[in-house]
């Protein structure tokens, strides 16, 4: 029984090898994941820095004094003084990002909601606005003989980070969504050889030759899920391989990245493989359980293609909607990858919620690989006619 699994094993590894776009389901589809990574970092970067270092024109209905020069200067803030109706019109060609018109001692930014540039100068204009407000205060209280300090700074506020120092957002959203990409990327490195293996066999008439050597149905079966699992493996290390790559360097080109480890540790690593691993087994059987189903290699990929968004939905909608992880999300297919995979590399490391994991997903692989069996005993299911 052995030596004909691995017989068959190795005919449809040599198969895999050899076909082009089986190769490139599997080798190239990764190369994605660093696209995904840095692409990613570099947006939330440049959003973060946005406004920070970033000159905006402002608009004034009235002359400034010299500190509000200077605390415009200091604000990367270029003055433009306008009649009011002239800088409304300049506001709403772009040509000023917003405007500030006085009444006495009553200041009114004017902004448009709708443009970018616009909302992003309404944080520098407040801040421009607070800091001359500082000023006057103080101003006033020293001709008065009052200590400022005393009464501006009656209350004292600071801040504690809670937190633990690995956690951040930016690191965690694109750490996830990298590993999304890696389930995905398994996915359809498992649907084409899948496909290949079973409809492509039935198609090409070297099923009904398989079938008339002294090898059972399981064997086969087994030989074919083995095949087809060890190339989604191949494509999930991979694909996770160049995430870790691809997140060693957004670690030291991108600001939002500064003073925080965003490469996972050994323990987040070897989980990880080992999900990647559970989750290969699955959906090679899943895929061969669906694609044996049908006539041709054609109406096997139709039938497969929606296989790719159910794996990767689940985990999208988990992720964004923060659920945590259960004890019945721990053995529900598709999120419970996604969900151990957050908690790990978040350093919340459950063995209770992983071992669930671990036994639904082969409870799964048996139930599949029953069934496949099944219809490769039934003539209907294997032949055309």
């Amino acid at each position: 029984m052995k030596n004909n699994t691995f017989l068959v094993l190795k005919k449809e590894l040599r198969e895999v090898f050899r076909d082009k776009k089986s190769l490139a389901m599997m080798l190239i589809v990764p190369f994605m994941i660093p696209l995904l990574v840095i692409g990613m970092s570099a947006l939330f970067d440049s959003n973060v820095s946005k406004g920070v270092d970033q000159v905006f024109t402002i608009g004034f209905d009235y002359q400034l004094s010299d500190i509000e020069k200077e605390i415009a200067k200091n604000n990367n803030i270029k003055v433009k003084i306008e009649e009011d109706s002239k800088l409304k019109k300049l506001c709403q060609e772009e040509k000023i990002s917003l405007y500030i018109t006085k009444n006495k001692d009553s200041y009114t930014i004017n902004y448009d909601q709708n443009k970018e540039k616009s909302n992003l100068a309404l944080t520098v204009a407040e801040e421009f606005l607070n800091q001359y407000k500082v000023y006057l205060q103080n101003n006033y209280l020293e001709n008065v003989h009052i200590d400022s300090n005393k009464v501006l700074n009656i209350l004292a506020i600071d801040y504690k980070k809670i937190g633990k120092e690995e956690d951040n957002f930016y690191a965690s959203y694109v750490t996830s969504y990298a590993f999304l990409f890696v389930i995905m990327a398994i996915t359809i490195s498992a649907t084409y050889p899948a496909t290949d293996t079973t409809a492509g066999e039935k198609e090409r008439g070297t099923l009904e030759t398989l079938l008339t050597f002294p090898i059972k149905s399981k064997d086969i079966i087994i030989g074919k899920f083995l095949s087809v699992s060890l190339s989604s493996v191949i494509t999930g290390v991979l694909s996770f391989i160049l995430a870790i790559i691809s997140l060693i360097y957004a670690g030291g080109a991108f600001d939002i990245y500064k003073d925080i480890n965003i490469i996972p540790n050994i323990p987040t690593i070897v989980i990880t493989i080992f999900i990647i691993i559970c989750y290969s087994l699955l959906i090679s059987g899943l895929c061969i359980a669906i694609a044996s189903k049908s006539k041709t290699f054609k109406e096997a990929q139709s039938a497969l293609t929606p296989i790719t968004f159910i794996s990767f939905f689940p985990g999208i909608i988990a992720f964004l909607t923060n659920i945590k992880t259960s004890t019945i999300l721990a053995i529900i297919p598709f999120i419970n990858y996604t969900q151990i995979f957050t908690d790990v590399s978040a350093n919340r490391i459950n063995y209770f919620y992983i071992s669930l994991m671990v036994l639904s997903t082969f409870v799964y692989i048996g139930l599949v690989i029953g069934y496949i069996i099944k219809q490769y005993k039934s003539e209907k299911v294997l032949f055309n006619n």
